[in-house]
């Protein structure tokens, strides 16, 4: 091989190790609660795995129903994610929540968005820089999907309201019990 298709070699491999560090950073080198039992979870809101209108930023912006089975018996809280992978940005946090109770099997649509809920639940911050959800809302053109992931824990989390994905990430690691994962788009 000669000078030049060596050079030109060692460029690939290169460019081929930062592209991966880069899409790592952007979508998280872990996917937490991997390798624990599954949760079913789901949304009658949903068709065909479509958000609706109503629950965007083009709509109401109101969250959807979720509905989840039965978790593992030392279930002591959930916790919920709502991601954007496919955002500009890398990923955008549509809404996180934490300290549901246990005997919790369901989300009504049309949350509150306030920072505690009559039961105890608690809602954290979402990257539009407000608390509680906030719908789907991609570049017009564009098809996101929207990433729902529920945690069932081993103790209840007691982060303050306002919480970050990041501080809730931190909080679940050590406690999961079993998820859930609702993968969902949303075209504009």
């Amino acid at each position: 091989m000669g000078a030049l298709a060596q050079a030109n070699l060692l460029k690939t491999a290169t460019a081929l190790v930062l592209a991966s560090a880069i899409f790592v950073g952007c979508h998280g080198s872990t996917v937490l609660g991997q390798g624990k039992p599954d949760l079913q979870l789901t949304s009658p809101s949903f068709a065909n795995g479509d958000i609706p209108k109503k629950f965007t930023c083009d709509g109401a912006d109101t969250s959807p129903q979720l509905e989840w089975d039965a978790p593992p018996a030392a279930t002591k809280s959930f916790a919920l994610t709502v991601v954007d992978y496919d955002a500009p940005v890398g990923s955008f946090v549509h809404w996180t929540l934490y300290d549901l109770p246990p005997e919790a099997r369901s989300l009504p649509g049309g949350v509150p968005t306030q920072e505690q809920l009559p039961d105890g639940t608690r809602q954290g911050q979402n990257d539009f820089d407000k608390v509680g959800y906030g719908g789907p809302c991609p570049p017009e053109g564009s098809s996101h999907r929207y990433t729902f992931s529920l945690y069932a824990l081993d103790s209840k989390l007691n982060l303050a309201s306002g919480a970050t994905r990041t501080q809730l990430e931190a909080a679940v690691k050590g406690h999961i019990l079993a998820r859930g994962q609702l993968v969902a788009r949303y075209k504009r």
